[in-house]
């Protein structure tokens, strides 16, 4: 029993170890990202490849398939910032989408969260499946709304991070609870500086 208690507590040490590294990384990531700093894609690259064993580890199983999209996705978001998408290009701007885009966008990943959960639910061991699924899909669709620098992906991951703060804390998972507190409020906060960066060009054009 206590050797079974002693190799339980060495494995919970590492894997906190981790999470602390993969937490530090994913915040300088995001602090990047509010200055829409092409820096951000590769501390966000070496922060989702810990996730993605850490939530492998703790049966969250579309958080970790989403953590190794969210890999290729820091690859494909530098170089849409860098070169925006073409190596002869310079980088995307920010930019806001309609209202009816973003009711389409939210109805289509919806009926996507739906259908991935109840997958999940039949099929896999997954916990808390129709959540997992559902911050999972919106989070992929946000992620590419932030590589496009569209600037309500600001407003999607509020919502979203509200979600997995509940996910985490019920799989044990405190210091990325307390990382998904701080990215609600920076995720509000990167929305007033993006905003702000895209309003910046019609003022100086109106002054």
């Amino acid at each position: 029993m206590s050797d079974a208690l002693s190799t339980a507590l060495g494995e919970l040490s590492v894997m906190t170890a981790w999470e602390a590294v993969a937490v530090v990384l994913a915040i300088a990531y995001l602090l990047l990202a509010m200055r829409a700093s092409l820096w951000c894609w590769p501390a966000a690259f070496v922060s989702t490849l810990i996730y993605t064993l850490l939530f492998w580890h703790v049966a969250l199983l579309m958080e970790s398939v989403l953590n190794v999209f969210y890999m290729v996705m820091a690859v494909y978001g530098y170089w849409q910032w860098r070169w925006g998408g073409k190596l002869d290009n310079e980088g995307v701007e920010v930019h806001s989408w309609t209202l009816s885009r973003h009711l389409v966008v939210i109805l289509a990943t919806a009926v996507a969260s739906l259908v991935v959960g109840y997958v999940m639910a039949t099929y896999t061991h997954a916990a808390m499946p129709y959540l997992d699924a559902a911050t999972t899909c919106f989070a992929v669709v946000t992620t590419f709304m932030l590589a496009y620098k569209v600037l309500e992906n600001w407003l999607y991951w509020v919502v979203i991070d509200i979600a997995s703060i509940y996910l985490y804390m019920e799989k044990g998972l405190m210091l990325t609870s307390l990382l998904f507190v701080g990215y609600v409020v920076l995720a509000a906060v990167s929305y007033w500086l993006w905003r702000t960066r895209l309003w910046q060009p019609a003022r100086a054009q109106l002054a």
